[in-house]
């Protein structure tokens, strides 16, 4: 893995392809978190490839190349966002899309309704960590966040989901 981004860092198109293939899924799944609708999702994939591509070089730790693409990707996200300022809200469609099929429609909106009422920074962070099974170090080092902070949100944005989920008797 090490090989192929160093060859990636040295302008091999076919090493940089291979290396985004690996980690597109993820990537799209983050993007769908924050613009929740597949279009803009596929729009901030392409242009993270596009910003990972041309900044290839300044990866300083190959081993954080999955780390750096989803910063990339939340980067882009949320200047989306930013730009077109609208709210888009997940059918049962959508969220099939991002891995949740064989889900009831009922609960399904319900979970989605609880994980809404977070704010960005909480539902960014529980995703992190439970989706993208990322580190709390990961976490803080993509966020540039003390490890603490990271720990703290975390644990306040779940004790936030416990106490909704228990009173909508998803528990």
């Amino acid at each position: 893995m090490l090989e192929l981004i160093h060859k990636a860092q040295s302008g091999d198109d076919e090493a940089f392809l291979e290396l985004f293939q690996r980690y597109e899924q993820d990537l799209y799944r983050m993007a769908f978190v924050y613009v929740k609708n597949q279009d803009d999702a596929l729009d901030v994939v392409q242009e993270t490839a596009y910003k990972a591509f041309k900044n290839i070089q300044s990866l300083r730790e190959p081993r954080f190349l999955k780390t750096w693409l989803i910063k990339i990707a939340i980067s882009c996200a949320t200047d989306l966002l930013r730009k077109r300022k609208n709210v888009v809200y997940m059918n049962q469609t959508d969220m099939e899309l991002i891995g949740k099929d064989n889900t009831d429609v009922s609960m399904t909106i319900t979970v989605k309704q609880i994980l809404e009422s977070l704010d960005e920074h909480e539902k960014t962070l529980v995703f992190l960590k439970y989706y993208s099974e990322l580190t709390f170090k990961e976490i803080a080092e993509l966020k540039d966040l003390p490890l603490g902070t990271v720990k703290t949100t975390l644990y306040r944005a779940l004790e936030k989901l416990r106490v909704q989920m228990k009173g909508a008797d998803l528990l």
